[in-house]
């Protein structure tokens, strides 16, 4: 049984909630920052840029497959304490990585493996709780959601920056882990689910509505017995493969391409995050309009001819755009699939069947970065992994063209 949750602690105010759950991912996403530690972290201790990108990957993967674990633990103890223990991870995690100087093992651990399950335990938190506060505008409230967490690096890239410039890289993640915890954890404090039964004055589902919804709640089980959840975990797995990999080079890969000091490319990486966090919003407000289905087809031909184009723009601002509309689709995939798994499954159990779904992001996490970090390395240039990447996509853009909701198979 669910555990109540004190009644001085209980609110009816959805907006409240959604708004701290804004706060609570712009801290968490403060994690797609990481691009600018990975010059300092290889000039300071001499490791390889691939066992520096590690720390990222290995930092996703754990959130994958954390969130999975915490959309469990929701259903059986709520949201509040779910989201609490993350934001204490998340926040320790940081911390703690300020003692790693020469353990990149340690670095691993800490950042990594902690921060990560922090990460999780914390992300899967608002994306659950505000698809039962907002079923009149699921997409919308959910991409908002998760919008904040691509803003986090908006603001995280150039504080970042100039900590690490002033009193050097490890005192800065001890800074950042106190931060990140203070915040996480308040704003844990505000997660709650809606009363059972519970549906906005005067909202009733539309005939549109039907046709692109389940209409019952699917147990995990059940759910991972169709193939429309594995569609759906595949769509999320090429399009974070796809931007994820950008993310974990961006600060210098625009120092290469476009020929920017290492504080411009800081400031590019924060612009660029802008579009992660506004493709949440943006493409999760298309989805209720066109579906998801659509959305998605949208995304990955816009990005088959980005990654193409790339290597060949050596202009700062053209790099920035692109880099701009490539996060934009990147995180339009994370605010559109709560919605699509909610109307696939329902909305009762999203925590655990989208949970087990962001599975997809820690595999893409070892997949994307590895892949462009290795063939970077190995060639000495960005071109063969980015054309790679948009070779993938075109395949793979005949997916939404198939998937249906489960009641429509057959």
């Amino acid at each position: 049984m669910p555990i109540r949750e004190p009644r001085y602690l209980q609110t009816s105010n959805r907006w409240g909630i959604a708004v701290a759950g804004v706060f609570m991912q712009v801290a968490l996403g403060a994690v797609y920052a990481w691009s600018v530690f990975r010059a300092p972290l290889v000039k300071q201790f001499g490791w390889s840029i691939s066992q520096v990108t590690l720390t990222f990957t290995l930092a996703i993967f754990a959130l994958g497959f954390a969130a999975f674990f915490a959309g469990l633990w929701i259903n059986r103890s709520g949201p509040r304490i779910v989201a609490v223990t993350g934001g204490a991870l998340y926040g320790l995690g940081v911390f703690l990585a300020s003692f790693s100087a020469h353990r990149l093992w340690w670095l691993y651990l800490t950042y990594g493996l902690i921060g990560g399950i922090g990460l999780g335990f914390a992300y899967i938190v608002p994306v659950a709780v505000l698809v039962k506060w907002f079923p009149d505008k699921r997409g919308l409230l959910t991409g908002i959601a998760v919008g904040g967490f691509g803003a986090g690096a908006l603001v995280t890239a150039p504080v970042a920056t100039r900590l690490i410039q002033s009193v050097g890289v490890l005192s800065t993640f001890a800074y950042l882990g106190i931060a990140y915890l203070i915040v996480t954890v308040i704003t844990g404090l505000f997660m709650q689910n809606p009363p059972p039964g519970w549906k906005p004055a005067g909202w009733a589902p539309t005939i549109t509505d039907a046709k692109v919804r389940s209409g019952r709640d699917y147990t995990l089980r059940e759910a991972l017995r169709t193939w429309q959840w594995w569609a759906l975990w595949l769509l999320l797995f090429l399009n974070t493969s796809a931007g994820i990999s950008l993310i974990s080079q961006e600060a210098p890969m625009f120092q290469e391409l476009a020929r920017v000091t290492v504080f411009t490319a800081a400031t590019m990486v924060g612009v660029a995050s802008i579009g992660n966090a506004f493709g949440r919003v943006f493409w999760a407000f298309l989805s209720d309009l066109v579906t998801r289905r659509m959305t998605f087809l949208i995304m990955f031909l816009l990005q088959v001819v980005l990654f193409w184009i790339f290597p060949s723009l050596h202009s700062a601002v053209l790099v920035g755009l692109v880099s701009f509309l490539i996060l934009m689709c990147y995180g339009g995939g994370f605010g559109t699939m709560p919605a699509f798994a909610a109307d696939y499954f329902g909305p009762a159990n999203v925590g655990p069947i989208y949970g087990l779904m962001l599975t997809a992001w820690g595999f893409a996490s070892v997949f994307g970065p590895i892949l462009i970090a290795n063939m970077r390395q190995s060639t000495g240039a960005y071109s063969g992994a980015l054309h790679a990447i948009a070779a993938v996509l075109l395949i793979s853009s005949v997916l939404p063209f198939l998937v249906r909701p489960p009641q429509s198979a057959g």
